[in-house]
């Protein structure tokens, strides 16, 4: 199983990570790009501002579902091959 798809496992099962938790969990060099690739692969990553116990700001991210305005945009720029495989 590749580096990526245990990132994909985990946050299927509810998890959240930062940008530094991907890279030391999952040994990604560019957790940035490793979120990337999920969304270009289809996968609905949501980046959601947090703050640390430190106060330190960061993003979490994690697997959700896309909310009806979100698919209409993607229908209006795209257009209906959007959904089709």
């Amino acid at each position: 199983m590749s580096k990526q798809a245990k990132l994909l496992a985990a946050m299927k099962s509810g998890n959240t990570f930062t940008a530094k938790q991907i890279s030391a969990s999952f040994g990604l060099k560019d957790p940035y790009a490793a979120v990337r690739n999920l969304r270009e692969a289809g996968h609905c990553v949501y980046g959601n501002p947090a703050t640390l116990y430190t106060g330190e700001q960061t993003t979490k991210f994690r697997l959700g579902t896309p909310s009806r305005r979100m698919v209409a945009i993607a229908s209006r720029i795209v257009g209906a091959d959007a959904f089709t495989r």
